[in-house]
């Protein structure tokens, strides 16, 4: 079996590395003596985070749009120029859609927006990047974040966002497989964040909406709730709300890669449940249950 085991030199980019998840991830490479690439929208965050992470190890920035093709080729192309490889690569920047709602009050610069970064963003650094590791022979290995929003059963009041995580699902399952039969020393795995919820930019995911994909009307219920807003309606809905602590995430997600796990997540075992209880009412030809988030 192919696996990236040892990681001390190694090359890694994750993209959306300056804050949340990606934050969590670039804290446990650096942990391991892995060279990182910060891939992220923000001049400023990205700035901040190279400067506070700069004494942790070897970390450095790189202004990176992931919904521009131009703009993620031109990373993979420093990256291998200066970096002289790309050994583990975290296609891991992800926004919301700018609220929830029916699916048909959700307008098209909705869809174009989320998508673009979503889902485009990882094809994009797909198309970039996993030619050129190919091309090295070295092992490396692809880490897409989905979610269990879409990548597993849909939020209904969620639908444009649920929908681009489901496709990344079935792109990287499709990417893993192709890997293989190719022949390459190149895995993929999909990961989805879990074990609690998540304190991360995604709520604040508007503040790099480009003007062009500004939506045109914006009623208080499409709104994207804030971390604290969804965390007390779940309290006030008589659930128990457990939040995720990012480090602990980011260092479960470099060990799933060192293990060889193709699906990286926690509590696998309930998410299994409710696959089961889905795949019986597509079996009778019934609308299947989906997550009960309150969003």
């Amino acid at each position: 079996m192919v696996r990236v085991r040892e990681l001390q030199g190694r090359v890694a980019v994750v993209t959306g590395g300056a804050g949340g998840i990606g934050r969590g991830i670039v804290h446990a490479l650096l942990d391991e003596g892995v060279r990182v690439v910060i891939a992220d929208v923000e001049q400023g965050a990205l700035e901040q985070a190279v400067d506070e992470l700069s004494g942790r190890g070897e970390v450095r920035g790189v202004r990176t749009d992931v919904s521009d093709a131009a703009s993620v080729e031109a990373l993979a192309a420093d990256v291998f120029a200066r970096e002289g490889a790309c050994h583990l690569l975290f296609n891991n920047a992800g926004v919301t859609s700018g609220g929830g709602g029916n699916v048909w009050d959700n307008e098209s610069n909705d869809w174009r927006w989320c998508f673009g970064v979503n889902v485009f963003g990882t094809a994009h650094g797909v198309s970039a990047f996993v030619p050129r590791m190919i091309a090295s022979g070295e092992p490396g290995h692809v880490v897409n974040t989905s979610s269990g929003d879409g990548g597993f059963a849909p939020v209904p009041r969620a639908a444009v966002y649920a929908s681009s995580k489901a496709a990344i699902s079935c792109l990287t399952e499709a990417l893993a497989h192709q890997l293989i039969d190719a022949g390459t020393s190149v895995r993929a795995s999909v990961f989805y964040p879990s074990g609690g919820m998540l304190d991360t930019g995604l709520f604040t995911a508007a503040r790099n909406r480009p003007p062009e994909l500004a939506r045109r009307h914006q009623p208080e219920s499409k709104r994207s709730m804030t971390f604290a807003e969804l965390k007390a309606r779940m309290e006030q809905g008589g659930r128990t709300v457990k939040v995720m602590d990012l480090d602990v995430l980011g260092r479960f997600v470099i060990e799933g890669v060192k293990d060889g796990r193709y699906i990286i997540g926690f509590d696998l075992d309930g998410t299994a449940e409710l696959l089961h209880r889905r795949a019986d009412a597509i079996g009778r030809g019934e609308l299947p249950p989906h997550h009960q988030l309150p969003v």
